[in-house]
């Protein structure tokens, strides 16, 4: 190795570029320490991309100040994850303690290398708030499973290996893949999957390095050997097992399988004497055990001490909010040991980032062939957090720092005493928990609803302040502190490449990017017709999601029961697996026309791709020799209802498939979504010929495609609206009790919400639906399945409606005249009584124009229609809740459907908002942000069926939280909230406030639009050819 004085300085230093001193360690503000007096040593660094640095120190520095100059050689800033380990004298794998002498702990500095490692594995990479620091994990993740450190299935080790490839090379080459595999050994057993690995790499097209390092660190988090460093050990029996540290506690394996767990919230204290590591437990008096000492032995005493160390360095990152301070020293005696952790907990960190603005330096990949820089992130430091949890679908909460300063000290050979009951980061306790089992915390609002979000831990990102650091005295491929010049940028003058981490990649003016700089240069396709083809794209990724939920997961389900009918499954396959076939292709074409269109794809193919009607219109061409399968979709939904009725057990198999978090809507809403999809096309070719002049290369194609498109729509309207009618009724079914004949021909669905009925109780609220023949009133029940009893039918034939404000003294009321009874109800405000009014009327006029006389909606368990309308909330009869039906829908019933909304948000919606909903269908990226946080989390976001549904990223299967935005209200934020940024919108409904950030102007104006749509009704009335359509 050359000699450091010998080197050119770094390509940041030649160019004037300003020092980055992300020194991860030390509090804000403060300098990194300068170095004691005395001879410099050379210490020899192998760091996480294979390279090899040499850094100078003093001889009486403290691993500290090693440590710090790692940091500010790499540009970290969340440097605390990592550490520096070594073999020592006695061949045994060691850290380097922080608070010694470096010389005192490596005897040998000449002969010593130290590896700089991940030391602390976060429960989510999401927790990571830069890309560096993922891209290092990403290296840490590769190192381990080439060593066969994380094990893993096949199907795992050849997806994360394929991602490892896509980052390293690019998009999938069936040559050039093949060659990267023989040359390079990214397991043990390679060659046994290396078919399985290109074909996941085909997969991966337009995928970024960040984002393919985002998504190895996904799949990785979910194994059971993440991060896990086995140390061997036998249990009193002499049984062998594997001892290792987490963030959530203590780990036993037996080889490579988890056996027990033991959480920090158990753990009372943490010792060994001589070759025993005792674990002492906190009693549990549901037990009556006071066998509270676990013991393990180990090969040697030294053994149990590095184990003990990292235990007692785990407990004090994840769980403290600061570092200890140092005990006292003892005036005569000193007893156990007096280590302790060093260094910035996670929770610090996290601060840190969020309350300070870093600048972040763009970074080189040794591995990849292809440009990256690190604005390419998936979830940028801007952007990170963890996706909220809902009360409808509860999340695991990661275990949170202890708040109390925890006095890690030994006694007797060493110990860690843990208190019984320390305070959290979010103000909670912990409480005891069963071994190996996370403490969670599900919250819920007493409506049932899955709408108020509840923010996890580390949603933070960075405020505004920089951080002035110190500049150390660092030999890192150049001289001091940059004195001396010349050499070519990114070489060294003997021609030898520099380190990839230490050379950013610089603009044009030899300046850093900052990070106003890098989101604006993210966005270089600024032509709307980029952003149309993105909405298409991010909307196809949805589509085939929903599809598969018909394909994969409700046939997987189906298949399993002999009581589902073969002919409805075959019925199922024959007409949606071509459809999802189809589409599968359809989408790849796409996300390969916006990776050439971005200039993302390596293919090196030459053209002109900015644009997206060539691809449109061969497909659409395509789809229509599927019609004859889009027309049979009607069928398939009529027999599946069919099958519903005549068995129970096919009845009981689809409600608890709908309680899946795969299906988070209703099942029959997947079943319309091809012919809701056409709708899609048709408007998205709409916006892109307005968009274009007639003299665009695109218009022609565009132009094309929408004339396909808009003849299917009109040859499949007639059964798509009719199948939206009969849906409806079917899922309204389920929301009431008291009616056996809801779904037959003719009758249509028209509307439903609150109105508010006035009785000699005075006014109650009362939920109305109104169908072409009758009005029907109800009253949310007591019992756990929430259904609506009816109280009472209205039949149109011969109804006339008044309004009676002045009349009764109510506001907003009005009177219903029908031939057997009057009601008098009253809206929650003028623009809902006149919405009710008009559909009201209008259904009467459909009324008196039908042939037939009305059918009595209501079951004969009820023996008169008034019987019961002043009851109030009576409870069912336990007749009726034993009844087979009613109880089977009740066990399989949503609480968080939109009747239930309109019930808690006391507003309606009617058929035409349902249809409106249908065409304003979206999917994205947007960052949200909460009223009183400084973070913006990156989420992919779906709307549809007048909700928000939150997920991580695209590739989810199922969403992780949803916000019914019925009753909510879109704005753009006022200059007196402070909201700094461009395209953000916000959402408020009474005391709860969400903004939104889009990417562009044209996703900002799209958001708004179908979010409008769902938070104002539609007020115009239906089609008057509609009645003649079912």
């Amino acid at each position: 190795m050359v000699e450091p004085a010998d080197r050119s300085s770094t390509a940041g230093q030649r160019l004037s570029a300003p020092e980055s001193y992300g020194v991860s360690t030390l509090e804000p503000g403060l300098r990194p320490p300068t170095q004691p007096p005395g001879r410099l040593v050379s210490i020899r660094v192998q760091l996480l991309d294979d390279t090899q640095e040499v850094f100078q120190i003093s001889q009486r520095s403290p691993g500290k100040v090693l440590f710090d100059l790692i940091c500010v050689h790499l540009n970290l800033v969340e440097g605390d994850y990592f550490g520096l380990e070594y073999q020592d004298q006695r061949k045994m794998t060691v850290w380097l303690d922080l608070l010694k002498p470096t010389l005192k702990q490596i005897r040998r500095p000449k002969n010593t290398i130290l590896r700089f490692v991940v030391k602390f594995f976060p429960p989510d990479h999401t927790q990571l708030m830069e890309e560096l620091t993922q891209y290092l994990f990403a290296l840490q993740i590769k190192r381990d499973l080439a060593c066969g450190r994380l094990i893993c299935n096949d199907t795992s080790a050849a997806l994360m290996v394929s991602h490892i490839i896509q980052s390293e090379i690019g998009d999938f080459d069936e040559t050039q893949s093949w060659q990267h595999l023989l040359h390079n050994k990214y397991l043990p057993d390679q060659d046994a999957i290396r078919d399985k690995i290109t074909d996941c790499h085909r997969k991966h097209v337009g995928q970024t390095p960040a984002e393919s390092d985002y998504q190895l660190l996904e799949i990785a988090r979910r194994l059971e050997m993440y991060g896990v460093r086995l140390h061997p050990a036998k249990d009193r029996e002499g049984t062998k097992l594997s001892l290792a540290v987490a963030h959530t506690g203590v780990l036993v394996f037996q080889g490579y399988t988890k056996i027990n767990a033991f959480n920090w919230s158990k753990i009372r204290k943490l010792s060994f004497k001589r070759k025993r590591f005792l674990i002492k437990l906190r009693a549990d008096p549901a037990q009556n055990s006071h066998h509270d000492t676990l013991e393990f032995a180990m090969a040697s005493r030294d053994c149990c001490k590095i184990f003990w160390k990292i235990c007692v360095e785990y407990h004090a990152f994840f769980r403290l909010f600061e570092e200890p301070k140092p005990k006292p020293k003892p005036i005569l005696f000193t007893r156990g040991s007096s280590f302790r952790f060093s260094g910035r907990t996670q929770k610090q960190i996290i601060d840190y980032v969020k309350d300070s603005e870093v600048k972040k330096v763009p970074f080189e990949r040794k591995h990849s062939k292809i440009l990256s820089s690190s604005g390419m992130s998936p979830q940028s430091s801007s952007f990170r957090s963890q996706v909220p949890k809902e009360s409808a679908m509860s999340v695991p909460v990661a275990d949170q720092p202890d708040s109390a300063r925890l006095a890690h000290h030994a006694e007797a050979n060493g110990s860690e005493e843990l208190p019984a009951s320390t305070s959290t980061a979010n103000g909670l306790h912990d409480t005891p928990a069963a071994p190996g089992s996370d403490s969670t915390q599900p919250r819920q609002n007493g409506a049932g609803l899955a709408a108020e979000q509840q923010q996890l831990l580390n949603p933070g990102s960075p405020g505004s302040e920089d951080s002035p650091l110190g500049s150390p005295c660092v030999v890192v491929n150049g001289t001091v502190n940059g004195d001396g010049m010349g050499g070519v940028l990114g070489q060294s003058p003997e021609g030898r490449q520099l380190s990839p981490l230490t050379s950013p990649l610089l603009t044009d003016a030899g300046y850093v990017r900052n990070d106003e700089e890098d989101e604006a240069r993210r966005k270089f396709p600024t032509d709307k017709a980029y952003f149309i083809a993105k909405e298409l794209l991010t909307t196809e990724r949805t589509y085939l999601k929903d599809l598969q939920v018909i394909t994969e997961s409700f046939q997987s389900a189906a298949g399993k029961d002999e009581a589902f009918p073969v002919s409805v499954s075959n019925l199922l396959s024959a007409n949606y697996d071509p459809v999802d076939k189809f589409h599968q292709g359809f989408l790849k074409e796409v996300e390969q026309r916006l990776a050439q269109w971005e200039g993302r794809s390596n293919a090196h193919i030459k053209g002109d791709y900015q644009r997206i009607g060539d691809v449109l219109l061969k497909n659409i061409q395509g789809l229509r020799q599927l019609t004859i399968h889009l027309q049979k979709h009607s069928e398939c939904l009529v027999e599946l209802e069919r099958a519903c009725r005549s068995s129970r057990k096919v009845e009981a198999l689809c409600r608890e498939f709908e309680q899946q978090r795969v299906c988070y809507l209703p099942f029959n809403v997947f079943l319309l979504r091809p012919l809701h999809r056409l709708l899609h096309y048709k408007l998205i070719l709409e916006r892109l010929c307005k968009h274009y002049p007639p003299t665009h290369d695109d218009f022609r194609d565009c132009r094309a495609a929408l004339a396909d498109i808009s003849e299917m729509v009109l040859q499949l309207q007639g059964a798509m609206m009719k199948m939206e009618n009969f849906q409806k009724l079917l899922e309204l079914k389920k929301d009431l009790t008291g009616i056996d004949n809801l779904a037959i021909p003719g009758r249509e669905f028209i509307r439903l919400g609150c109105l508010s009925k006035l009785s000699g109780k005075g006014l109650q609220q009362r939920m109305f639906f109104l169908f072409s023949d009758s009005l029907v009133y109800t009253s949310r029940g007591t019992t756990p399945s929430n259904q609506f009893k009816v109280h009472g039918q209205l039949p149109l034939y011969g109804m006339t409606i008044r309004e009676s404000e002045e009349e009764w003294g109510v506001p907003h009321s009005f009177t219903l005249f029908g031939q057997r009874q009057s009601v008098v109800v009253a809206a929650s405000c003028a623009a809902e009584m006149e919405r009710w009014v008009e559909d009201i009327r209008m259904a009467i006029d459909l009324a008196e124009q039908s042939s037939s006389p009305h059918t009595d909606l209501l079951s004969t368990s009820l023996p008169d229609s008034k019987l019961l309308e002043d009851g109030g909330t009576e409870q069912e009869s336990e007749e009726e809740l034993s009844g087979s039906r009613s109880s089977l829908e009740r066990q399989g019933h949503r609480g968080n459907t939109t009747v239930h909304v309109c019930w808690h948000r006391n507003t309606s919606v009617s058929m035409v908002d349902f249809s409106v909903a249908v065409e304003n269908q979206l999917s994205g990226n947007l960052l949200r942000k909460f009223k009183n946080s400084n973070g913006w989390q990156k989420l992919w976001v779906v709307f549809t069926n007048f909700s928000l549904f939150f997920y991580k990223s695209h590739q989810d299967d199922y969403p992780l939280a949803s916000l019914p935005l019925l009753g909510y209200s879109v704005t753009v934020p006022a200059e007196s909230e402070n909201i700094h940024k461009d395209y953000v919108f916000k959402l408020h409904f009474k005391s709860h406030v969400y903004y939104f950030r889009s990417e562009s102007e044209y996703t900002f104006e799209r958001w708004m639009e179908v979010i409008r749509s769902a938070t104002c009704s539609a007020s115009r009335s239906l089609p008057s050819t509609r009645k003649d359509l079912y």
